[in-house]
């Protein structure tokens, strides 16, 4: 045991993102053609991610008129789903156009995206080093594709390519009390990017 040596291991430089979240965030959903704004990254149902919201005028002019704030406590939102208050309950001011995970490694990123194709379209945005992999070929794409994740490839700059759409066509959920608690913290960050 005593004529044993110890080999190093080659270093490998972490991957690094091309640019900050939110600027990637931002050219993803121009990339993709997602209208609206994209909000900051937040942590949603565990996982890390920028909504992409459209504000709907008529019903925040209502929502102004009737002094119907956002209300985020998760709790309350649940109970706005159930058929008794329908007719009750504010309606929802935004719309939530997507969800994009950006991420160092592409598992890491269709972790945070797969859970919100529930409610709305869906894509990650990665560095192009991991899109350049053969992991990337032979375990992403196919993965990607078969749950309708869209796929943005990411230089500094920001600059993005489309390397996936994501899936066109969805049937629409029911609407539940956690898509309806996703909305009020997305109409939140809306009024509060505005001020």
């Amino acid at each position: 045991m005593d004529n044993l040596t110890a080999v190093p291991s080659p270093l490998v430089p972490p991957v690094e993102l091309a640019a900050e979240v939110d600027e990637l965030a931002a050219a993803a959903a121009r990339g993709l053609g997602w209208q609206g704004v994209v909000l900051p990254e937040m942590k949603l149902l565990g996982r890390r991610i920028n909504l992409v919201a459209q504000l709907l005028p008529d019903v925040h002019a209502e929502r102004i008129c009737l002094g119907q704030e956002p209300e985020v406590d998760r709790a309350t939102v649940s109970t706005w789903a159930w058929s008794e208050f329908a007719g009750r309950v504010p309606e929802p001011a935004v719309r939530i156009v997507g969800a994009l995970a950006v991420a160092r490694h592409w598992r890491t990123g269709l972790v945070n995206a797969v859970p919100f194709l529930r409610w709305c379209d869906a894509a990650m945005v990665l560095p192009m080093s991991v899109v350049l992999t053969n992991d990337y070929l032979v375990n992403c794409l196919p993965r990607a594709r078969a749950y309708g994740v869209g796929i943005v490839s990411s230089v500094p700059g920001p600059e993005v390519d489309l390397d996936l759409p994501g899936r066109a066509e969805r049937a629409p959920a029911a609407v539940d009390g956690t898509q309806r608690w996703l909305t009020e913290l997305a109409y939140e960050q809306i009024l509060a990017t505005a001020s």
